[in-house]
């Protein structure tokens, strides 16, 4: 088995020596390189956090790390659904690039991704929590190798929304195990170990936690107790038929979240304690949003503000000489990558098309973040098309503006600045004729940057080989 490890590990340093553009490369001592933690959470909305001003919970702890961090306050998820989410974070492409654009298919194994990257600068790297990106079983064991994308500490399992004592696999072990109490809380404390522990080189970690998604009242005892259904007070997009179901729902949401806190607390506070805040760069973020009632609608998917806007928090160690602060820039989920690369001084692989922010936090380049695409390739699970009228769509989210097309047209047009609920479509208003032309002229000609037809899904699903069922959802798969 070592031998196949070390030729596999081999034949991957020679193929990053040669996929890299050295022209980006940085010369920074691999001490000095900084460590990198990020923690993803699973579907929590930017607005349901205290620095966003959201009224029914306190999360003090997430705010520290605000006032911290370069807070990227536009930031949204490309395609809003988690395991998208996951492939565009770690390879820093586009979803009908890397071809995950659905939940529960895998990722390319020979992709060049984060933890490959870093392995071979010379990072140990880790992974914690919650991967669904291997798309062969929810609990099925996934061995060392290429299926981990270079991640060489392992303690996940690919998913699970059973929040306590849910099963994972420690490393090489292909037992099953069970975290002993709430995985939140778990994991955290496997990460806190995983960064203490003795070594000279720096670290990657992903730590990522399944809260606050579904289900909602899953939280400990005591977080549940501190919010009431008839306290919560909801977003006006929500219908007044859904108040009683949705106030109950995001009880429960926000008792995950005030869990979060606690733990985003542990460990900046650990950080601290052993010396390490000062050479850590913490990226805060979600996969994507939660609905909760917005629209009429719960979860992700739908292209409004609660689905596709997450928290995009970068502190940065005060050595590298960026400041924190809001950043008005429109970030995407494939940016993370090469900013972190660039952060870390180290070169960026050709097979990345996410924006490198790091000349733009430095207030060299304002010239990027002025718009981004969000994309629906194949519509599935709660928003499928047979019950929940699910359709393909693209669109294009600026600093003001949201414009959305599906394959019969303009769909959607939200002016965020003066309604931010997104209560008045524009479409075809006429005071907003050139906006909207300008706006459809732009996303065109992104869309051909990117070589994106706009096809209906079954096109993408050929060409890509996955088969859905009648719901158009890719089936939990058991190989092993």
């Amino acid at each position: 088995m070592y031998k196949i490890l070390f030729k596999t590990v081999f034949v991957l340093t020679v193929f990053m020596l040669f996929s890299c553009d050295k022209k980006k490369k940085e010369t920074v001592s691999i001490k000095k390189q900084p460590n990198v933690l990020i923690v993803l959470t699973d579907q929590l909305r930017t607005q349901a956090t205290g620095y966003a001003g959201d009224p029914n919970v306190k999360t003090p702890n997430i705010d520290r790390l605000e006032a911290m961090s370069a807070n990227f306050q536009n930031a949204v998820s490309g395609m809003p659904v988690c395991t998208p989410f996951k492939a565009s974070l770690l390879t820093g492409q586009r979803p009908l690039t890397n071809g995950v654009f659905m939940n529960d298919v895998q990722l390319d194994t020979n992709a060049v991704s984060m933890g490959k990257v870093y392995a071979h600068e010379g990072y140990r790297t880790g992974f914690i929590g919650k991967w669904h990106i291997d798309g062969r079983g929810r609990e099925s064991f996934i061995p060392p190798g290429n299926r981990r994308q270079g991640f060489q500490f392992w303690m996940a399992n690919e998913c699970t929304h059973n929040y306590n004592k849910s099963v994972y696999y420690d490393n090489d072990d292909p037992t099953p195990k069970k975290w002993e109490g709430y995985d939140t809380f778990e994991q955290t404390d496997a990460a806190i170990e995983f960064i203490n522990s003795k070594n000279e080189n720096p670290f990657l970690l992903v730590l990522s936690w399944g809260t606050p998604h579904a289900p909602y009242g899953s939280a400990p005892k005591k977080y549940k107790d501190m919010f009431k259904a008839e306290d919560m007070i909801l977003r006006p997009n929500v219908p007044k038929a859904m108040h009683k179901q949705v106030k109950k729902d995001i009880a429960g949401y926000y008792a995950h979240i005030a869990a979060i806190d606690d733990m985003i607390g542990k460990l900046i506070n650990s950080l601290k304690e052993n010396n390490q805040l000062d050479n850590t760069i913490i990226v805060f973020t979600s996969d994507h949003g939660d609905l909760l009632g917005s629209h009429g609608a719960y979860k992700k998917q739908q292209p409004y503000e609660e689905s596709i806007r997450t928290p995009m928090l970068f502190y940065i160690p005060e050595s590298l000489g960026i400041k924190p602060g809001v950043r008005n820039a429109v970030f995407n989920s494939e940016d993370i990558f090469p900013t972190l690369l660039g952060l870390s001084g180290m070169a960026i692989p050709k097979s990345v098309e996410g924006i490198n922010y790091r000349n733009y936090l430095e207030g060299k380049d304002n010239s990027v973040g002025k718009e981004t695409i969000i994309t629906c390739v194949q519509p599935f699970g709660q928003w499928n098309r047979p019950k929940r009228h699910g359709k393909e769509y693209r669109g294009l989210v600026t600093q003001k503006y949201t414009y959305v097309k599906d394959l019969n047209g303009p769909w959607l047009l939200f002016d965020n600045d003066a309604d931010p609920y997104q209560m008045n479509n524009l479409i075809n208003n006429k005071e907003y004729k050139e906006i909207q032309a300008d706006l459809e002229k732009r996303l065109t000609k992104r869309l051909k940057a990117n070589g994106d037809e706009f096809l209906p899904g079954s096109h993408y699903l050929e060409k890509w080989g996955i088969k859905v069922n009648d719901e158009g959802t890719v089936p939990y798969r058991h190989l092993y």
